[in-house]
């Protein structure tokens, strides 16, 4: 579930790329009927999503997000920071209770202190540092400091003069404050929280900005927005707020803190005056920030640097106050049904989001070939999978390797299943996709035809007893060490790979 995007290397980067990208998810609660902590968890689950950020840290949510492996960002709310930044004893009892009481159980990686305080709470902001000085010495007294990394989120908006990005810098007058909160993420190895919604600078820019522009839909070259002073080549909104704030921090001296995202989305419904918050909008600006991240094409300023971002929001939240826009972020809705099917291909292992139930079961990319090959030998054999598709002579077989068998194999063991969950894991080597991986005349269980009909895994697919072929009933792939007779493995296997 990703595609591409790639842009033009000019600077040299001092920010580290040792990282891989992630997407995750920002989880709000303004919800009349909020699904149960242990709901949430298991369709965060169900669509392989592996990183959350909570608005705060609630103790219900934190102990069912534990034991699941689920990288956790946890907030100090607001309406708490003012405590924090004044005593190091609240500091110290919040993080006692919040963060100690649930480590290692629950993977807490991250705290953010506050979100938007320079705009929202600005009366806060002469404590700021504080408080993320306290909470660090928290952390650090109980040896969770180089686990948990500590910053605060921001508003794209306390950039000024963003494009071109070269020219943008911090607003002045918060100067006091961000400059001994860069100091802070550069001795802690923290980063920058941004918060950034190429949908309010579209709406916002009165015709300047194109809705492809925002969309990361491909432009002509000579739509490109170029940085005349760096000749730096910009193809959506997104890299060039992030580029900006890189040149924000250069700006005041500071060259190797890296940008985590902390929000990004679009609404999928509006009011009258919002014509652009539409489920087609929202479904191309989501999928499209997907491909992006993942492919780690980085930003033009830092190319194939890793800009890992939360998504804004995991449900809607209909509690919201404003217009419709706001209530209308979410890619679920309560009910952990999809506002919409995201165009992802190719993307790894998030968001298996679709509204048709047509979904599939596929090898991850990268899994250990061996592991891959002892899971399509299970599948085929006490999974009861019809595997004779892929023999020699027959509609599967080609590609002939290991990742396009177990794909075959795993998603007819899900389809024959039902799908159910737990169905499409084989001991984390698979996960679910709305990417058909039909090609050719190999249909795959699940698939829909050109004219509608449904495959059931079976039409296309001779018995096991079909000798035709002349060769023995073997499901391998050449990139797998060793070659394995499904018979023989099904009496050995004793492992169950769910």
């Amino acid at each position: 579930m990703a595609v591409f995007l790639l842009l033009l290397l000019l600077l040299v980067s001092a920010v580290s790329g040792d990282e891989d990208a992630f997407i995750g998810v920002n989880i709000g609660t303004d919800i009349p009927d909020m699904p149960s902590p242990t709901e949430v968890v298991a369709l965060l689950k169900a669509q392989s999503i592996r990183y959350v950020r909570l608005y705060d840290a609630d103790r219900a949510m934190l102990l069912a997000l534990a034991n699941t492996g689920i990288q956790v960002t946890v907030s100090v709310p607001n309406d708490q920071l003012l405590g924090i930044g004044q005593s190091n004893a609240t500091a110290a009892n919040w993080v006692a209770r919040n963060i100690v009481a649930h480590v290692p159980a629950t993977n807490i990686t991250a705290i953010a202190v506050g979100s938007e305080v320079l705009n929202a709470l600005p009366n806060a902001g002469p404590i700021l540092v504080s408080a993320l000085k306290f909470i660090h010495s928290a952390l650090v007294a109980s040896n969770l400091d180089s686990q948990i990394k500590v910053s605060t989120p921001h508003s794209s908006s306390i950039i000024l003069d963003s494009f071109p990005p070269s020219q943008a810098f911090f607003n002045r007058s918060w100067d006091p404050v961000m400059v001994p909160l860069l100091k802070f993420l550069q001795s802690t190895g923290s980063y920058l929280m941004l918060n950034v919604y190429p949908y309010y600078d579209y709406i916002q820019s009165n015709g300047t900005i194109p809705l492809d522009y925002a969309l990361f839909r491909p432009l002509p070259p000579n739509k490109e927005a170029v940085d005349a002073n760096t000749l730096l080549h910009y193809t959506n909104v997104f890299d060039a707020v992030v580029d900006a704030a890189y040149f924000a921090m250069s700006y005041l001296n500071f060259t190797n803190i890296p940008v985590v995202v902390t929000e990004s989305g679009w609404p999928s419904k509006g009011d009258s005056s919002e014509p652009d918050a539409i489920v087609d909008n929202a479904n191309t600006y989501n999928s499209n920030l997907i491909k992006h991240v993942l492919n780690k094409t980085g930003t033009p300023k830092h190319p194939r640097i890793a800009v890992s971002t939360y998504i804004y929001e995991l449900y809607n939240e209909d509690l919201r106050t404003g217009s419709d826009s706001e209530k209308n972020w979410g890619l679920f809705d309560a009910n952990g049904i999809p506002v919409y099917t995201m165009h992802l291909t190719d993307a790894g292992t998030v968001f298996a989001n679709d509204t048709t139930n047509q979904t599939f079961c596929v090898a991850k990319r990268g899994a250990d070939p061996k592991m891959l090959q002892a899971a399509l030998d299970w599948a085929c054999g006490p999974g009861k999978v019809d595997c004779s598709p892929l023999l020699q002579g027959h509609p599967c077989y080609q590609p002939d390797n290991v990742v396009s068998h177990s794909t075959y194999a795993f998603n007819a063991y899900y389809q024959q299943m039902a799908k159910s969950p737990g169905t499409c894991d084989f001991k984390g080597v698979a996960s679910i996709t709305t990417t058909d991986p039909s090609h050719g005349s190999c249909r795959f269980p699940g698939s829909f035809g050109k004219n509608g009909t449904l495959f059931n895994g079976t039409s296309l697919a001779p018995s096991l007893n079909d000798t035709s072929s002349g060769c023995p009933p073997q499901y391998h792939g050449r990139s797998s060490s060793f070659t394995t007779s499904v018979i023989i493995v099904a009496l050995l296997m004793g492992a169950v790979f769910l």
